[in-house]
């Protein structure tokens, strides 16, 4: 970098004890989408101690954090999510959740510690900044409810890009993945009411069984992905639950089916509603029942903007090396983050914290879910660096 080149050797080791600190004391105290209070509250008490200015935004514990740079400028958003999830912990860490049933089992305490470090990083070279860099300490991911409440809050006015960064478990420590395109699927929820009619098992003529309707239900539904989606346009429908019957010689009169839907392509996405509430009820008139669809659009495809993808590579391997990109696959699990994809130019990146000698090897929303902690200094430096090369157009 040119000029008063930033020194991220030193600012590694200044700030990784602080790092790891500020992790352990979120793993250990985990809260649920929504009811993230205390989380919030350590939040402030923090970015207070280092001078950083904030204010309330995204339902009742969101954080905005503002750091302006000593030139005018651009301004980058800087994501993390600070939700836990209803797991129960069994990692045997002496840092484990006090709270019973409730985890960091999708690395959410990684995402805090490295945005607080980042702003800790940010605010000590923020006289090198041609700019403004914004961090959302984002609740609600899990439930998709935080990235949008954030949105409608402000967080991105005058926001020019957005870069978020999820720890993801099944690559090496160290390495991360940056794709440009279509990263993560949508996903969104349907829930299909089969009205019937009951009546006794030995006269199903005198029935209409919601039970045998579901059945049909959930086997015309995979004909949606087989024969009326593109086959080129990669797509899932699955039916989740189905709760049916009574007892084990009376014909369901109700059934109630649950499930989710996942796509990378917006139209397909816009195609779902339409196709399931079609299949349902007529699957239900054709057998003399009939069926009621509620469609829910939970979170949109993430879809990386490919010159700020570009930028993001050259970011991570001033601060990772020539060799740290990992080449991902695109992955069916869906992300808020998208939100902000749809407002402004945004990247989503994965950051491997896999470790076989830290026993750091079992998936997310896994009740032994470890981390590699050696890794996340570097998740810290990659926030600093791409907000540094967004502003100073390194």
């Amino acid at each position: 970098m040119k000029g008063k080149k930033m020194d991220i050797k030193a600012l590694a080791q200044k700030y990784n004890d602080f790092l790891i600190t500020q992790r352990r004391w979120f793993h250990q105290h985990p809260e649920v989408s929504e009811k993230e209070f205390e989380t919030s509250k350590r939040i402030k008490e923090e970015l207070d101690k280092l001078g950083v200015a904030w204010r309330p935004c995204g339902l009742e514990t969101g954080v905005l954090a503002t750091i302006k740079g000593a030139h005018p400028g651009k301004t980058i958003l800087l994501r993390g999510d600070i939700d836990a999830l209803t797991v129960q912990e069994e990692t045997g860490y002496e840092f484990a959740s006090c709270n019973p049933g409730v985890m960091h089992a999708c690395g959410h305490d990684c995402h805090i510690s490295m945005l607080l470090t980042a702003a800790a990083m940010l605010n000590e070279i923020k006289d090198e900044l041609h700019g403004t860099v914004v961090l959302a300490f984002q609740p609600a991911e899990e439930v998709a409810t935080g990235a949008k409440s954030m949105i409608e809050q402000g967080c991105l006015d005058g926001v020019d890009a957005a870069f978020g960064m999820h720890v993801w478990s099944d690559f090496e420590g160290g390495k991360v993945a940056v794709r440009t395109g279509a990263a993560m699927a949508s996903g969104d929820r349907f829930d299909i009411e089969v009205i019937g009619k009951g009546g006794h098992g030995a006269a199903p003529h005198q029935c209409v069984d919601a039970a045998v309707i579901s059945a049909a239900i959930v086997q015309n539904l995979q004909t949606g992905v087989s024969r009326e989606i593109n086959p080129v346009d990669t797509a899932v429908i699955t039916v989740g639950t189905i709760n049916a019957g009574t007892r084990w010689n009376v014909v369901a009169g109700s059934a109630t089916l649950t499930g989710t839907t996942r796509c990378f392509n917006r139209d397909v996405r816009d195609y779902f509603p339409t196709f399931i509430e079609r299949v349902a009820t007529q699957t239900a008139h054709a057998m003399r029942g009939d069926a009621k669809v509620t469609y829910t659009k939970l979170v949109p495809p993430t879809i990386n903007d490919a010159a700020l993808a570009d930028m993001v590579r050259g970011s991570a391997k001033k601060v990772m090396g020539q060799d740290c990109l990992y080449d991902y696959p695109v992955t069916m699990g869906g992300e808020d983050f998208a939100y902000y994809q749809e407002k402004v130019p945004g990247v989503m990146v994965m950051l491997g914290i896999r470790s076989e000698a830290c026993d750091a090897v079992y998936p997310q929303h896994s009740g032994h879910y470890k981390v590699d902690e050696s890794a996340l200094i570097k998740g810290a430096l990659l926030h600093t660096q791409v907000a540094y090369d967004f502003l100073n157009g390194k």
